[in-house]
């Protein structure tokens, strides 16, 4: 065999080889963003797609945020208008996570079949635009 068919042979193995490995990466490391109305229609047509990672941005319902500070446990709803989901969430949540009202998060975790998302990670944008006072 000639040396330069030794190459491209090899050369064709290292590039299937990492071009697998990226495929591979990211198939267990992406993750689905959905609002709650497509998460709904997803889980409508795909029965299977429970318990998969995912993010779900949305709104969290007025009023509905309980704590239970000694287990760092928080639970409450989140809607995007037409659709709203139970999420529960172990750990610290980001100072901007109050309980006023209009607070937009993203919910990365778990849609169980109970029909709560299991959250991993919660992420709350900040309600303040940081613009100057207007002048009188």
């Amino acid at each position: 065999m000639k040396a330069g068919r030794k190459f491209l042979i090899g050369a064709t193995l290292i590039v299937a080889s990492v071009g697998l490995l990226i495929a591979q990466g990211v198939k267990q490391t992406g993750v689905y963003f959905l609002t709650p109305t497509e998460l709904a229609a997803k889980t409508a047509a795909d029965p299977t797609f429970y318990d998969v990672g995912m993010k779900v941005g949305a709104k969290v319902v007025p009023g509905s945020v309980r704590r239970d500070p000694g287990n760092r446990e928080i639970d409450f709803r989140v809607s995007d208008g037409k659709q709203i989901y139970p999420v529960t969430y172990r750990g610290l949540v980001p100072d901007t996570f109050t309980d006023a009202n209009d607070i937009e998060v993203v919910v990365e975790g778990r849609l169980g079949r109970d029909g709560v998302i299991h959250a991993t990670d919660v992420l709350a944008k900040c309600g303040s635009r940081y613009e100057a006072v207007p002048k009188a």
